[in-house]
């Protein structure tokens, strides 16, 4: 999951008979499926909880840029090359997507990029693995966007509007991404020996940080209950990590790659697949911004931000002019054509 830990602010889910009536209203309103508006009322942790989640969100699609970025001069083709590079771009757009709908919330997109380069804000933990080999793109596609679907697609039936659309886009994109991935191990399994290897070890070092995506075990996560009865969250982290398992775990029988798990077998009791323990210190290890990349992902985004003070002082400054000569009664020209800097009086 992109969003992970996200603290709703609840120590105790309550029951409708124990909501006052304005928030009782609001909760019956969810319950029935109806969609939640910014303008709709809304309890203030309600808002809050969809803030800290929807913007860990933006800023995991913006710093989950960086991985993959890292390969586009790298790419072994051209067409792979070009392929990354639609792929990096969207995941900017999505990065815009939720950052417009989190704003609808009240908060500015000044404010959550400020507690994103201070280190307030999170992102997704798996953004801080390192991207070794061309073969780490192929599984970030098939394990990272792959799970990331599996998140997702509920979120599009959330009970905040503005999210809930945004997200109808964004797993369209991330479907096809997953694709992307996977298409990128099928070449190299049906390579020589040495790329089989290279695409083997890509699912060896991705596999448990893409299983940690999914947040905490549910025993760990005390807010899931909370998102679940405002219909943020449809189904608890273990649910969704047990059908990423189940959907992936044939994927890796067809490449003809074996999932670094041991204790990985098919449950015919459960019709599901029995998988072992995760190492949770590394996550939280990670999540306290002690894993291999955390230092790095965050002074480029720094770096990026102050490189660009100029383009958003520039845009600033063109949309000013622009309103002063609207204001004044002033067409301009296209801008781009010559003559933009003249101006026709109405």
């Amino acid at each position: 999951m992109y969003a992970q830990m996200v603290d709703t602010g609840v120590s105790k889910v309550r029951s409708l008979d124990e909501l006052e009536p304005t928030e009782r209203a609001f909760q019956e309103k969810v319950d029935t499926g109806t969609r939640i508006e910014p303008k709709d009322w809304m309890p203030e942790k309600y808002r809050k909880t969809l803030i800290r989640q929807i913007s860990q969100h933006a800023h995991s699609e913006i710093v989950g840029q960086l991985p993959e970025a890292n390969w586009i001069t790298r790419a072994p083709t051209l067409k792979r090359k070009m392929i990354l590079l639609s792929k990096v771009q969207d995941e900017a757009g999505h990065g815009l997507y939720l950052y417009c709908a989190a704003e609808t919330l009240g908060i500015s997109r000044e404010q959550m990029i400020a507690d994103l380069l201070s280190g307030k804000a999170k992102y997704s933990s798996i953004f801080n693995y390192p991207t070794l080999t061309w073969a780490d793109i192929g599984a970030i596609g098939w394990l990272v966007d792959g799970a990331a679907i599996i998140n997702q697609i509920p979120i599009c039936r959330s009970s905040y509007g503005p999210y809930a659309r945004a997200m109808v886009r964004i797993c369209k994109e991330e479907s096809f991404h997953q694709r992307q991935g996977f298409e990128i191990l099928c070449r190299l399994v049906k390579g020589t020996p040495q790329q089989k290897a290279m695409a083997q070890d890509a699912l060896n070092r991705w596999w448990w940080p893409a299983l940690m995506m999914f947040g905490p075990p549910d025993a760990e996560s005390p807010h899931t209950a909370q998102s679940k009865q405002w219909r943020i969250k449809l189904f608890t982290n273990d649910e969704l990590r047990q059908r990423f398992v189940d959907q992936t775990a044939p994927q890796a029988d067809y490449l003809g790659l074996k999932i670094p798990d041991p204790e990985l077998e098919w449950n015919p009791d459960r019709g599901s697949y029995d998988f072992g323990q995760i190492d949770w210190a590394e996550f939280y290890d990670v999540i306290k911004g002690n894993g291999p990349c955390n230092r790095e992902r965050l002074q480029a985004r720094i770096k990026a931000h102050e490189e660009g003070v100029w383009v958003r002082d520039a845009a600033l400054a063109y949309d000013e002019k622009k309103r002063n000569a609207e204001n004044a009664g002033i067409r301009k020209s296209v801008p781009g054509v010559p003559g933009d800097l003249g101006v026709n009086q109405l």
